[in-house]
């Protein structure tokens, strides 16, 4: 029987499997190699070479409805976009109400994670680990990994011909901090995914010229949408969900032509070859005005480096160049895992609704937080984790691996044809599906006709409201009495952080009421006249 798990890493994934881990009634013991909580969310001044990095100025791309756990809402005063900091902040107060750390045992490395010798029959994992130059070896009923897929730089300099001669600096975004240093510099950042276009952004403010560097484009989405509120609250509903389904050409031609009318992508150099949902957008408000203000100057791929020249495909040439940053992702891997647990689907892990291995003869490991989709990780992680605790609970059980194996390949097959999958970006699923899926396997799948007969204002709010985390909080395993509110109040917390200055309501003038009556009177006149002398 499971009781012991080990949770391998304390960032957003570790967190909510530790939680769900308590709510399963499981003795989770968390192990990270950092000091603190937070993971790729904790900004650091120097770079811990196993850890993520992030720099200074990022903001998240989800809005803090969207992001949150589904049973604990964020602090309504908090800004809708968060910065790290206040990401770390939400971070701390989850860890803080649901009693997490004292699971957490810090500045300690996982070195290696092995099946004991009568696995079989137990399913018991023997993980090793190291403090200060202390191995242990712990024993495991099960082990849940959650160290995410930004800890390993992709830096392909063989790729770049010449770059043995560049005389300038080269790093990777994973080393960038800020734009000190960057001050009248010429600068060229290679690669178009979100790092990319920040670091672009961020360095021009302060650079001569910023030229930025993209083999195949990207589309560019704004996180402010309709009238100003958080542009992932818009076309995220199940209503919308439908629609997609029955008319998805037509959705994705009308995305694109209005994103297309904020700025034309062709005309800045942008438009990729693939469609809007074939992969994630570039998540950046200020990329078109750094373009169109001539402080970054888009450009092709990179063709070769001459001395202090970068020339790139299209024949172009930008010469006394003084720093190269390389936005070019990351690879991914778990070291301590043993390496038939890493065998690929494609390019993706090969995991059962990518969180666990077929293999296995004991379920007892699961993958958490290593999934794409167009929305926020850590509601996709807190659904794999209460799905994860059940399973290893034997209270929801897998299929047969000859079955699993099948679905996996469907899986991936079906993926390969709807997204533009590659090594730097491995798996991309659908946001609510992919979330509905989990939730049927924990029986935590919202039944809108069964709310719409027993409370129509909440069926409404779940039918036609952004898909928010606290939907699968409403009914079966892990139902949160708070969940109804929670839905019900969302738009109050998204409201809040933008009272800051009263605006007072324009005064109804007495003579508004006579100012009708007399234009009205005015219309009849006019079409008596109209009917005198016209017809």
């Amino acid at each position: 029987m499971v009781q012991r798990v080990a949770v391998i890493g304390a960032g957003p994934s570790g967190l909510t499997s530790i939680k769900a881990c308590l709510d399963e009634g499981l003795n989770p013991t968390c192990f990270d190699s950092s000091h603190d909580i937070g993971g790729l969310w904790r900004f650091k001044e120097k770079p811990d070479p196993v850890q993520a990095n992030i720099y200074q100025s990022v903001v998240i791309n989800s809005s803090k409805e969207m992001m949150s756990f589904s049973d604990f809402p964020p602090p309504a005063e908090l800004p809708n976009n968060m910065h790290h900091s206040e990401v770390l902040l939400y971070l701390r107060l989850y860890a803080k109400a649901f009693n997490l750390l004292q699971h957490i045992h810090f500045q300690t490395t996982v070195l290696s994670v092995r099946q004991t010798p009568d696995f079989a029959v137990t399913g018991q994992w023997e993980v090793e680990t190291e403090r200060e130059g202390q191995r242990e070896t712990h024993v495991f009923d099960a082990v849940m990994v959650c160290t995410g897929h930004f800890t390993q730089p992709h830096l392909p300099l063989s790729d770049f011909t010449g770059i043995e001669s560049f005389e300038g600096r080269y790093f990777h975004s994973w080393e960038y901090r800020n734009a000190d240093g960057m001050e009248g510099k010429r600068v060229v950042v290679i690669g178009i995914g979100n790092s990319g276009g920040d670091i672009a952004v961020d360095i021009s403010r302060v650079a001569e010229k910023v030229y930025l560097s993209t083999r195949s484009g990207a589309w560019v989405v704004s996180r402010v949408g309709q009238r100003g509120f958080p542009a992932d609250l818009f076309g995220t509903s199940r209503m919308h969900l439908m629609i997609n389904k029955v008319f998805s050409s037509w959705i994705n031609r009308m995305l694109e032509k209005n994103l297309n009318e904020a700025f034309d992508h062709k005309l800045y150099g942008l438009k990729p070859k693939h469609g809007l949902f074939a992969q994630i957008p570039v998540v950046n408000d200020d990329l078109p005005a750094r373009i169109i203000s001539g402080r970054v100057q888009v450009k092709p791929n990179v063709k070769e480096f001459c001395g202090s020249s970068v020339v790139f495909t299209d024949g172009s040439v930008i010469n006394n160049v003084d720093v190269v940053v390389f936005a070019t992702g990351y690879n991914y891997s778990f070291p301590f895992l043993p390496s038939a647990l890493q065998a690929k689907s494609g390019y993706r892990l090969l995991l059962y609704k990518h969180v666990f291995p077929p293999a296995l003869t004991q379920p007892t490991l699961a993958v958490v937080g290593f999934v794409y989709s167009f929305g926020a990780v850590n509601p996709l992680a807190e659904m794999q984790a209460r799905w994860a605790t059940r399973v290893f609970k034997g209270l929801s059980t897998l299929p047969s691996e000859e079955r699993i194996i099948k679905e996996i390949q469907k899986d991936t097959k079906t993926m390969h044809q709807s997204f533009a999958c590659s090594e730097r970006n491995p798996l991309q699923v659908d946001y609510i599906p992919y979330l509905d899926s989990l939730a049927e396997q924990v029986g935590a799948r919202p039944n809108i006709l069964w709310l719409l007969m027993k409370d129509p204002r909440l069926a409404l709010q779940v039918w036609l409201g952004p898909c928010t985390s606290y939907q699968y909080r409403l009914t079966g395993p892990g139902q949160w009495v708070g969940a109804r509110q929670a839905i019900l109040t969302q738009w109050e917390r998204v409201i809040q952080p933008f009272r800051t200055r009263e605006v007072p309501e324009p005064e109804t003038r007495p003579s508004s009421r006579l100012s009708i009556m007399v234009t009205f009177s005015g219309v009849i006149l006019l079409y008596c006249c109209y009917n005198k002398f016209c017809i």
